[in-house]
């Protein structure tokens, strides 16, 4: 009787020790932290905590205001990151200069939803070879209705007079730049020094003098304290520092028929990354539809890169991607860039 009972206890320690394994192995748990280096305003913190849970790891998350901050911080030696989201021209740079790693698209199957018009924009790598697609979209003009009832849809918002002092426009030259070029009807990515000259003059003749400051950073917190009324700067920003009781007195464009910078992030990998596996786990975890849909929902996004996330949508994007038809995605300039970073220069250290 006591062997039988103690056969049968074995038994359900066994049983359960079992049960234990089989309920917490169905848990990754590989015990990494993963280095995500990404745009303010970028990755929903619910989604960072879903990954975390379903995988058992840590995610550190670091932000930069500019591509020029990203790139900057790891040409300067910023290495540890195992994600980064740089923009297409810029992805096209890093690429170039080596400092991306090739991925494994076995690992990220979820890569089947991704639009196939997507991947022909994305000419500097249409076969996903350093990089995945994250989102595409594009700056725009946010507006205090209350205190700006009547305007134009128009990047020329910033020459009215009348709201010199209560505007900024974003610390960025490409976008900045590429608004003037765009309003003058000519490409985002023009090398013509002509038309570079042209808008330069727009915008250090036209809007610079109405504008309180360029900034990369605070622009949404100004808008939301009420200190501007018209700023230029990404949707997802402004929305998210506004309570939404206050949304409904932002109008936010990208001008429809003037066109504009657009850009399409992507995910890379840097060269040297820690863990690369743990990175193609959460590139191919982003891009579940029921995540990626999240994603769209927490910052207000259109559906522009997936193709079957806008259909799990719960609320209604602050812009339309049928608003972003007329937009040219920003490509590497080459040795032009140079051309551009001279007239920056002037614009935003000279009276």
């Amino acid at each position: 009787m006591k062997k039988s009972v103690c056969i049968f206890s074995l038994l359900i320690t066994g049983a359960l020790v079992l049960l234990t394994f089989g309920v917490t192995s169905c848990k990754k748990n590989t015990g990494n932290t993963l280095y995500l280096y990404n745009w303010t305003y970028y990755t929903p913190d619910s989604v960072i905590e879903k990954f975390e849970k379903e995988f058992g790891v840590k995610v550190v998350y670091d932000d930069y205001a500019s591509n020029e901050d990203m790139y900057a911080k790891l040409k300067a030696g910023g290495t540890g990151y195992d994600i980064v989201i740089p923009s297409g021209d810029y992805v096209s740079i890093m690429k170039d200069q080596g400092m991306l790693q090739e991925l494994d698209l076995s690992k990220i199957p979820n890569t089947q939803f991704i639009r196939p018009e997507t991947l022909k924009k994305a000419t500097y790598d249409t076969t996903m070879q350093y990089s995945i697609p994250y989102y595409m979209g594009a700056a725009g003009v946010a507006v205090n209705t209350e205190k700006v009832p009547v305007f134009e849809e128009s990047w020329n918002i910033f020459a009215r007079k009348d709201l010199a002092g209560r505007m900024c426009m974003m610390d960025d030259m490409r976008e900045v730049l590429g608004d003037a070029l765009a309003l003058l009807g000519y490409s985002v990515n023009t090398t013509d020094p002509n038309e570079l000259n042209e808008a330069f003059l727009i915008v250090n003749n036209n809007w610079k003098p109405n504008l309180v400051k360029f900034d990369a950073e605070g622009f949404a917190k100004s808008f939301a304290s009420g200190e501007f009324w018209v700023v230029h700067g990404y949707a997802e920003a402004f929305y998210e520092e506004m309570p939404p009781q206050m949304h409904s007195k932002i109008a936010f464009f990208v001008p429809k028929d003037e066109g504009g910078p657009g850009y399409l992030d992507s995910f890379c990998i840097p060269k040297g990354a820690k863990n690369p596996d743990l990175a193609h786990e959460f590139i191919n975890f982003f891009l579940r539809p029921e995540i990626y849909a999240e994603f769209l929902d927490v910052f207000g996004f259109p559906s522009t890169i997936h193709q079957t996330s806008g259909d799990l949508q719960t609320i209604t994007p602050y812009y339309s991607a049928e608003s972003l038809e007329n937009c040219e995605l920003k490509e590497d300039l080459g040795e032009s860039l140079e051309h551009y970073n001279q007239l920056w220069q002037r614009i935003r250290f000279t009276e």
